[in-house]
Formats: C-alpha cells, structure tokens, sequence
C-alpha cells in the first residue's frame, strides 16, 4: 500500500513549504496538495525532488458545480491542469462543491456534469487523470455530490477511460455504510482513495472502521494506487503511519 500525506489535514502547524520535508522524514513517499497555488509550480517542483517525493494529486476550486462560475471555473481548471503537468501529478480532483444558494439540486447537477464532460476532453491528451468525490452531508452539507453511484455515473457519462473515482472511506462510511460491499463495486471506477477513521476523522484505528477487511479486500482486487491520508492525528504523524502500514498487513480474520 502506498500512502500520501494530505498537507492540508497533516503538518498543519508547520508554515506550507515545510510540510514536504516532515512528510518525507515522517516516512511518507507521497503527498497531496489540495489548494498549492499560493507557491509557483517550479518551487513546489524542486521542493519536491529535495524530499523525495511524488505529487499524487491536487484539487481544482470547488466550483465546479456553480451555473454562474463556469469561467472561473474553467480557468481553474487549466490552473490546476498546468501545476499537475509541471509537477509530474498524476491525479487533478475536480471538486464539485456545495450547491449555490439559490440553485435547485437539478441545476448545480446538471452544471457539474457539463463542467467535467468539458474537463475531460481538455484533458484526455495530458497524461493527467481526473477524480470526482462524494461527500457526507454532515461535513458539507449541500455538497452536489452524494453517493459513489452518482459520481459514477458523472464520470461515466463524461465518455472518457480518464475520468473515475475519489472514494473516500471516511464519507462513505457516514453517509452510505455497506463500506467494502461498495467498495468492491466501484473498484473498477476508483482511480484514487482517501481515509481517515469516524466518527472524529482521525487515523485508522482510532473509529469505527474495520480496517483489516479493508486493505483485504483492496489487496485481493489489486489495488495498486495511492491511498491519501486526510485525518486529524492525534499523536505524532510518523506513529500514525505505522500503525496503518500494521493495519495495512494485518489478516482480515483478527
């Protein structure tokens, strides 16, 4: 399993540009960086290859959803298309957002699948994959997207191999349970996860999840992709990997 620091939820005390050199020494080998922008591309770039490290994946604006945003929307993206292209980041998660005030469900829906029908064929040359999450509606409450079915069925529709899955295991938990049952059914889909522990999002161990019976069941459907660690810890970082490396080995059975 291989296992990216997500530096906006890990690190958080340190100043941004110090986060790469803490995860590498904390025994990460990835990151993500949701929102980089406020540091050139070339910096980042050379801040990564001094740590070590691969760029998993970084997020456009979450507006995707906006009916009266689409140039902000689009600019965004290119935005976000462009560090990725720099950066050698394989994954750009083109964040739908909470529906607009104002905006019917229908609408904020509709405007979100157009923008990632237009987004995937801009980008179905570059190399780069794009993502599309769910969200529990206790922590994003109005987030457009709600269910790994109906992401699915955005990516599916946009008619391009390079559009999947952002499944998060900390969202579907809460807001769908039946987690491995549904992670099984969307593997084919799932480019990219993401995990923290409920009900608190911290790391894994510390909730509800059975996490033996997870990694089983992405070892057994070979799962080789990254796996983002979006959780507040609540003892240090390098401890915290450790015991998901363990949790990771462990047999389904104990």
């Amino acid at each position: 399993m291989r296992f990216a620091a997500n530096l906006k939820w890990l690190f958080a005390e340190l100043p941004f540009e110090r986060r790469f050199d803490a995860a590498a020494a904390a025994g990460f080998t990835g990151v993500e960086c949701p929102s980089p922008y406020s540091v050139p591309a070339a910096e980042l770039k050379r801040r990564l290859d001094d740590a070590g490290l691969t760029q998993v994946l970084i997020n456009t604006p979450g507006i995707a959803c906006a009916p009266d945003r689409t140039t902000e929307f689009r600019d965004g993206f290119h935005q976000a298309l462009d560090y990725a292209t720099e950066l050698n980041c394989g994954l750009v998660h083109v964040l739908a957002g909470a529906r607009p005030d104002g905006v019917g469900h229908d609408r904020a829906f509709a405007q979100f699948a157009t923008n990632i029908a237009w987004a995937a064929e801009r980008s179905r040359d570059t190399g780069v994959r794009l993502v599309l999450e769910a969200q529990n509606k206790r922590d994003s409450p109005g987030f457009v997207l709600a269910s790994q079915a109906q992401a699915a069925a955005v990516a599916e529709a946009a008619g391009h191999d390079h559009v999947g899955l952002l499944f998060d295991v900390y969202h579907v938990q809460l807001d769908e349970r039946d987690l491995v049952n549904r992670l099984r059914a969307f593997l084919p889909r799932i480019f990219h996860l993401q995990l923290a522990d409920p009900p608190s999002r911290t790391e894994p161990g510390t909730g509800e999840i059975g996490w033996p019976v997870l990694f089983a069941t992405l070892r057994e459907a070979g799962y080789d992709g990254w796996i983002g660690c979006e959780y507040r810890p609540t003892t240090d970082i390098a401890t915290t990997l450790t015991r998901l490396e363990e949790l990771a080995r462990c047999p389904a059975s104990r």
